[in-house]
């Protein structure tokens, strides 16, 4: 594993430096994209760098802004900023067709990215999605839609909603901005492309990202190989050494295809 490398992204004051660990090997580059208020450090990123340097896989994993130890505020993230970031990264470090393993909010950038690099950059399209209980839409779907009416409004009228959380002690705060900016990305209103096979993993005990909702971005995928894998007594995190090993089972199910 390389020292941390860092990518500046953006222009004048929305400038700002994303942090990158990077592991050389021979496969297709596997790129790790966390979920919302994750970073690089979490339980399934580290297992899959592991995993990556006992099998000399190459490894790629970063945190978005206002994660981990990159710049800038959460508060003024959005899906377009993360999926920016992401885009730049795997641009700047993927030599050939990488994998992307997207986790929850990650599973949604994973699919936009997907789309992204096929129409822009051909030669980079990704050679397989592997998605956990990925949160597609889920600034409509699963937070404005599941808002109380105070929520709304303290959002519509303050800007901001401190959310409670059940992964960290203090609040994430829900913006006017992620939620407007995210209908700009929405997918789930038309068919999804991928242009690539895609395996989805999905807990049946997720309170955030329900299971049937996994059902629904999987009956979007169109055209290409797809499967979903359903954990009857998954959670939402997915990090039990069982749901690791089907990670990775995932992911080494795409270099046997």
């Amino acid at each position: 594993m390389s020292e941390t490398e860092w990518l500046s992204v953006g222009e004048g004051d929305d400038a700002r430096r994303i942090a990158t660990l990077s592991r050389d090997g021979k496969g297709a580059l596997v790129v790790w994209l966390g979920g919302f208020k994750s970073d690089m450090a979490s339980t399934k990123a580290a297992y899959l760098d592991a995993w990556a340097a006992r099998n000399s896989r190459p490894f790629l994993r970063f945190d978005y802004s206002g994660h981990g130890v990159s710049e800038g505020r959460f508060e003024d993230g959005t899906i377009g900023r993360w999926l920016e970031e992401s885009l730049a990264v795997i641009r700047r470090n993927a030599k050939s067709r990488p994998l992307l393993v997207g986790s929850s909010m990650g599973g949604w950038i994973a699919l936009l990215a997907a789309r992204r690099l096929a129409k822009e950059t051909p030669e980079l399209r990704p050679a397989g999605l592997v998605l956990i209980a990925p949160a597609v839409d889920f600034t409509q779907e699963l937070m404005w839609k599941e808002l109380s009416p105070a929520a709304r409004r303290e959002i519509e009228e303050k800007g901001v909603y401190l959310r409670p959380s059940a992964y960290s002690p203090e609040p994430y705060p829900i913006t006017r901005s992620l939620i407007e900016e995210g209908q700009r990305h929405l997918l789930l209103g038309g068919t999804i492309h991928t242009g690539c096979p895609v395996h989805v993993l999905q807990g049946m005990r997720d309170p955030d990202v329900p299971w049937r909702h996994a059902l629904t971005v999987m009956e979007h995928i169109s055209g290409d190989e797809s499967v979903i894998t359903l954990i009857k007594d998954g959670d939402h995190r997915l990090s039990r050494e069982e749901d690791l090993a089907r990670l990775v089972a995932a992911i080494e199910g795409f270099d046997a295809a």
